[in-house]
């Protein structure tokens, strides 16, 4: 068990709750990035295509089971920071519960409107039959799809943050060998990759609910903490909203862009796009942890009114983002056909698309970090409403940009829209933050006066 020590640095809390936040996002990641490499390599084009028109869907899994993890852990933490062990655990009690009651309504609303979203993308053929073979097997098993996604953060933030990486671990490492099988050797094709990943995922929500119920786990559960609780489980989905939103708005422009590269471009321009996108999904991996991993601490602190070591927290998880955003940004562009390589080295049309896309559209990636700090920070400090409030900025600002690139610039314009978003919203949100951090301190002084 790791608990947060009030003697320790802050340095080192922050890489201690980090590394593995990190690790568990890198794993968990896996899960689709694994799926377009044996797809790229086995299916091709045309695999690549299919799984980039299914991913805009798919990801509803995702951000709901991050929302509800998300949301829940910050009023576990919160809630421990205040010594309210019995209101922590039935916060996590009704985050447990929430998976299974918001995961059957995604099942029902995605099997009525699974296809027609497809088609909207503008998928045909057998781009179109690939596609709904793989979601098909994501809607029957929705449940554990959010489940897995909401499992790491939920144990995390129970003080065991090694715990969530060796759990998600297992799951990649599942994933990874039945890819093989299934895909390589049973050429099951997209279906193949799809039980695979819900294979690994089960087994990843059967041992997080076996470690909750065991004497490992600090907050460890009765059946009484399920009971729904209204007001809890309304402060998780408020907490925890911007992370679904955010999650809805990539798989939304994941979405747009796939239909204007349809218009602009061709097949070809979607595959390249979807390769583009499994290389910028790792630097939001390492993101999205290093925001992950400052939320406990930063929520703890925040539930002490220590607001001078919320601000350290943050700013050493924005000088981490900026570094790795940098040095992939850098090493993308000096090796572009090496990293394509990954999911496709045979097609010449394909790997040149793709590396042309590298450089026009990841450019200002480290910036897309720094929103997602933002985004954490706000949702960790009880901010829900300004948190969810950058979410939906970070679509209605790529919007426009959407629309007008592409007239301007053709395929070009559809590359460039999202870089050029991000630098506007980044100021914007950078400084909203940096104003939150810098007045807290007055506010704790004018809640200590009052008291």
């Amino acid at each position: 068990m790791e608990a947060i020590n009030q003697t320790e640095s802050i340095g080192k809390t922050f890489r201690r709750f980090t590394i593995p936040a990190v690790m568990a996002m890198l794993v968990n990641g896996l899960y689709q990035i694994v799926d377009g490499v044996f797809v790229g390599h086995f299916l091709g084009q045309d695999g690549l295509s299919a799984i980039n028109i299914a991913w805009p869907i798919i990801s509803i899994f995702m951000g709901v089971g991050l929302m509800i993890g998300m949301g829940t852990g910050s009023l576990v933490s919160t809630f421990r920071g205040m010594r309210e062990s019995a209101k922590a655990r039935k916060a996590l009690g009704n985050g447990l519960a929430l998976v299974i009651f918001i995961g059957l309504g995604c099942s029902a609303i995605l099997y009525v409107f699974g296809g027609q979203l497809m088609t909207l993308q503008g998928a045909t053929g057998q781009i179109l039959s690939y596609a709904v073979s793989y979601l098909q097997i994501f809607i029957g098993f929705s449940v554990i799809a959010v489940g897995a996604s909401a499992a790491p953060f939920l144990i995390r933030n129970d003080d065991s943050p090694k715990v969530a990486t060796g759990l998600m671990v297992a799951g990649a490492i599942i994933n990874i060998v039945l890819d093989y099988i299934f895909i390589g050797i049973l050429g099951w094709g997209l279906e193949g990759a799809a039980i695979a990943t819900v294979t690994a995922q089960s087994v990843v929500v059967l041992l997080t609910l076996v470690y909750f119920c065991s004497r490992f786990s600090t907050l460890r559960l009765s059946l009484a903490d399920l009971k729904p609780d209204g007001k809890k489980m309304t402060d998780t989905l408020t907490l925890g909203s911007s992370c679904l939103v955010m999650y809805l708005y990539t798989g939304l422009m994941v979405a747009i862009h796939n239909r204007l590269f349809m218009e602009y471009g061709s097949a070809v321009s979607v595959a390249a796009y979807a390769i583009v996108g499994y290389l910028m999904t790792l630097y939001y991996l390492l993101a999205e942890g290093i925001a992950e991993g400052m939320q406990p601490p930063v929520s703890y602190f925040h539930g002490q009114n220590a607001h001078d070591k919320v601000r350290k927290t943050v700013l050493l998880a924005c000088k981490a983002t900026i570094i790795v955003g940098v040095s992939w940004i850098t090493l993308l562009n000096l090796f572009p056909e090496f990293m394509i390589s990954w999911f496709n080295s045979s097609n010449v049309t394909l790997v040149q698309e793709a590396s042309h896309g590298i450089t026009l559209h990841l450019f200002s990636l480290f910036l897309d970090g720094l929103i997602i700090i933002g985004s954490v920070y706000f949702m960790s400090v009880g901010q829900g409403g300004m948190a969810l409030t950058i979410s939906l900025s970070n679509m209605l600002v790529q919007l426009p940009f959407l629309w007008l690139l592409p007239k301007w610039f053709g395929e070009n314009g559809v590359w460039l829209a999202m870089p050029v978003s991000n630098i506007f919203l980044a100021v914007l949100v950078l400084g909203a933050m940096w104003q939150s951090l810098s007045q807290a301190p007055i506010q704790q002084t004018r809640n200590t006066a009052a008291a």
